[in-house]
């Protein structure tokens, strides 16, 4: 009979093993955890208050924010601490829990950005039947379904990965619990019902991003159709950044999630989970207000209406 020892608890190793590069990762790690975290912060906010932006398209982003928030909460302040303190330490429970929030926010936040997709191509596609294809249920069963989803995969994924025997080293090679890394470590020689998980994730990641290309190909298609090049342009500047960090977040996605877990770990497998966890949250407040007309006006609105409540912007936060 094999002998398994119980582990009741995990360490993180993260980038390093020398103190000063530990304490530069803190550092970096802080500074892009508080730009994430008051990017996402404003947009919740602004799109909560500003009731001109009671529309779909924000109150998809509204949800995006949220769930970039949480995603990047899950990892970066465990990461910040670990990285300063000698303990690198994790508890059973603490692994389980980020594995699962982190599959709950991604798989949310892909089958959000497929939404998102759809939502803009009705408006510029259909937008005669926008108000009525986009009404307010619809965006609630949108955006009910990915939260659900996510959730589902979350404890799919988590409930087969911790039923495996770990044995040996309880070292992961990684700045948070991950897959991969969970499975180096098991005793497992099969995963057969992580693999069923990974098939099923991996199955309704094609079908979005098979979703998403479809839309954005009747985007560009109509776009180009469009005489006056002011109107291309805006449309192009709402679609292509949104198309841009997708693709960051569904490639990088895909690299880690196919590479062979019982290859050895590397640099890059340190680095992929970077561009699908903590790059989108940081990126896409950015992204989404430095180019947004509707934003940087409520921005003002919101900025006039602390120093003067009770003027003549009252009218735009109610």
């Amino acid at each position: 009979m094999a002998n398994f020892t119980v582990v009741r608890g995990f360490l993180l190793m993260g980038f390093s093993k020398t103190w000063e590069l530990q304490v530069l990762h803190a550092i970096l790690f802080l500074l892009i955890y508080l730009v994430a975290l008051m990017g996402n912060l404003l947009i919740f906010t602004l799109i909560s208050l500003d009731r001109y932006l009671h529309t779909p398209m924000y109150f998809f982003l509204k949800n995006l924010s949220f769930l970039d928030l949480c995603l990047i909460s899950t990892i970066v302040p465990k990461s910040i601490t670990n990285f300063l303190s000698h303990r690198h330490s994790i508890s059973f429970l603490g692994c389980v829990l980020q594995v699962f929030l982190v599959i709950l926010c991604s798989g949310s936040e892909l089958l959000l950005l497929t939404a998102m997709s759809y939502d803009r191509y009705v408006a510029i596609c259909q937008p005669l039947h926008y108000e009525v294809i986009m009404n307010k249920r619809n965006c609630l069963r949108m955006a009910a379904a990915s939260w659900i989803t996510g959730g589902l995969f979350g404890a799919l994924y988590s409930a087969n990965i911790f039923s495996l025997p770990f044995c040996g080293s309880n070292e992961i090679h990684q700045f948070f619990c991950d897959v991969s890394s969970l499975l180096r470590i098991s005793c497992s020689e099969t995963y057969i019902a992580v693999d069923v998980s990974v098939a099923i994730g991996i199955s309704l990641a094609i079908f979005c991003s098979i979703s998403i290309a479809i839309s954005y190909g009747h985007i560009f298609s109509t776009v180009l159709k469009i005489p006056t090049s002011e109107r291309r342009s805006k449309a192009f500047s709402t679609c292509l950044p949104h198309l841009i960090v997708l693709l960051i977040f569904i490639t990088t996605g895909f690299m880690d999630h196919l590479k062979p877990p019982w290859d050895s770990a590397s640099v890059l497998d340190m680095l992929l989970p970077m561009f699908y966890i903590v790059v989108p949250p940081t990126l896409n407040p950015v992204i989404y207000s430095l180019r947004n007309k509707d934003i940087k006006i409520s921005v003002k609105k919101l900025i006039a209406w602390k120093h003067f409540p009770e003027g003549l912007i009252t009218k735009s936060f109610p």
